[in-house]
């Protein structure tokens, strides 16, 4: 929660978690699948239950904060929001019914099925279109599209639904986010946003060129590069 509250006072208003449930239902703002590498426990979240997981203590100092605890501190904010196992799809769906945040979250996953889910189930559950990224088959698609055009109509069919793409800025050495794969994002009506970008010359390189969005741990960085830029006060009103 601490890191969560630093963002805001910088002035962000976008917030990136993941989320995984404990064997229990409970829906935790966590990347790992097992506690030990971050957190003074050991054991795999999906089955522990949720009184052995809140005994966690990230580096030795501050619990692992619930989803819900999240949206309720900073109901302003919006939040990105990657579904990191199956079993985290009905309480997460369930957490955004309870707290009606449903309208200022984005969902993403490594896995098109997951997407599918949770559209399904929120669409079930409250009525409403939740937003999500594209799947993994949406991006190869758009990628494909970046360089050869043809592939457009497939594409229009994967992205149903979903106003972004949020991919890794490269692949190895290989920049993944060039200025075609953002033209042909752009033509169809998409949004890009790149991923992990700690490193200040890629952050420039990606603006330069037109992204959308940025996910970064280096959040002093990001903030001084687009307020350098004049896009600060534009992006977190």
């Amino acid at each position: 929660m601490p890191a969560f509250e630093r963002a805001i006072e910088l002035g962000y208003r976008y917030l990136e978690t993941d989320v995984r449930a404990t064997s229990d239902g409970v829906l935790l703002a966590f990347h790992d699948q097992k506690l030990e590498r971050v957190t003074d426990l050991g054991g795999d979240i999906a089955e522990l239950p949720y009184t052995e997981v809140a005994k966690a203590r990230i580096a030795g100092r501050e619990p692992i904060p619930l989803l819900e605890d999240v949206l309720g501190a900073w109901p302003r904010a919006r939040l990105n929001i990657d579904v990191k196992a199956e079993n985290a799809i009905a309480p997460l769906t369930e957490a955004l019914r309870r707290t009606n945040a449903w309208h200022r979250v984005c969902v993403t996953s490594f896995s098109s099925r997951r997407l599918r889910h949770v559209r399904a189930r929120m669409r079930l559950l409250a009525g409403h279109d939740v937003c999500t990224a594209l799947g993994p088959r949406g991006v190869a698609a758009l990628r494909g599209y970046s360089l050869a055009r043809p592939l457009g109509l497939p594409l229009r069919a994967a992205a149903a639904g979903a106003p972004c793409a949020q991919v890794p800025y490269r692949l190895g050495r290989a920049p993944f986010i060039t200025a075609s794969f953002l033209a042909g994002a752009h033509s169809l009506g998409l949004k890009v946003h790149a991923w992990t970008v700690n490193d200040a010359t890629e952050m420039e390189r990606l603006l330069d060129l037109g992204v959308d969005g940025i996910i970064t741990d280096d959040i002093d960085a990001l903030r001084d590069i687009m307020n350098a830029r004049g896009l600060w006060a534009t992006a977190a009103p």
